[in-house]
């Protein structure tokens, strides 16, 4: 069996008149998530995960900021893209792990809407996604409510 870990990062700017939204989950806040795409870092740092253990790339290169196609794009479905790309090379799902570092909203009541989101999205079950959620004490541009960030680990297997 061939075994790959991948490993995911993404950060964005917290907005007024911007729709929060992570892992495909609408959250009610004051501020969203500024990007090209609905800016979902969760599900952005997930599919880096995916690339990066096969040494696909990154998001950017499949879908880049400047390609007018994906402005507004819904993460999930671009999730379905790379997960897409990574079935048909032949690997499938071991687990994710996965945090959010924000400091609001709180996110714990959304955690199981997202698991399950994501789960679907992949094909996976939902006790093979893990999503936490943390703050970063008040430091730096989380701590300070400028940002929200994800990160994202996979294990891929080959049979």
């Amino acid at each position: 069996m061939n075994i790959r870990i991948g490993n995911g990062y993404d950060i964005h700017r917290l907005v007024p008149e911007r729709p929060l939204i992570l892992a495909g989950v609408k959250i009610e806040h004051s501020l969203g998530l500024l990007g090209h795409s609905d800016a979902d870092v969760l599900t952005h740092a997930i599919m880096d995960s995916l690339l990066g253990a096969l040494s696909l790339g990154d998001i950017g290169h499949y879908f880049p900021p400047s390609d007018p196609q994906w402005l507004g794009a819904d993460s999930i479905k671009l999730l379905k893209e790379v997960y897409h790309i990574v079935k048909s090379m032949g690997w499938r799902i071991g687990n994710i792990d996965t945090v959010v570092v924000a400091e609001r909203p709180k996110l714990k009541p959304h955690i199981n809407s997202m698991r399950y989101n994501l789960a679907q999205a992949l094909e996976i079950e939902v006790e093979q996604v893990s999503v936490k959620a943390t703050t970063n004490e008040q430091l730096g541009p989380t701590g300070r409510e400028e940002g929200i960030a994800s990160y994202a680990v996979v294990v891929l297997l080959q049979d």
